[in-house]
């Protein structure tokens, strides 16, 4: 999970809106965000305990064995209190706006990834630098 389902809460009707309004959006996945679109790993996200600012706790607590599996169920408990749909749902919605979806190019090769491993709605593997192309003139969102 490791912050991609509120990146997602806040990113897709973010995204949604400005395509419903006509106004072009892409999402470019790099590194740990890449999980997000790979199907074995969209829908099973971990939350990760240690060294995670966002979990308000000290590293030495997140090592606890067992302590990520109890952070995740926690987080997926909150997640279906708010109706919040999964990962790979969420990628469907925005790809389904007309959204573009991208993965990083030094990301894939470096985790070694095949074109098979991600969902169908990448539109392909890029580098920062064609995304920075596609992206010229717009506003670029990192989170």
């Amino acid at each position: 999970m490791n912050n991609i389902g509120a990146k997602f809460a806040i990113s897709v009707p973010r995204d949604n809106g400005a395509r419903m309004e006509g106004i072009e959006a892409s999402l470019f996945f790099t590194f740990f965000g890449l999980d997000a679109i790979i199907k074995k790993r969209m829908n099973n996200l971990k939350v990760a305990t240690v060294g995670n600012p966002g979990m308000h706790m000290p590293t030495l607590v997140g090592a606890i064995p067992g302590m990520s599996a109890f952070a995740t169920s926690m987080m997926k408990k909150e997640i279906e209190k708010l109706d919040i749909p999964p990962i790979g749902e969420f990628i469907t919605m925005i790809h389904d706006t007309g959204c573009e979806i991208y993965a990083c190019r030094a990301t894939v090769d470096m985790f070694h990834l095949k074109p098979g491993d991600f969902c169908e709605e990448l539109d392909g593997v890029i580098s920062v630098g064609q995304f920075y192309e596609k992206a010229a003139g717009a506003q670029i969102i990192f989170t």
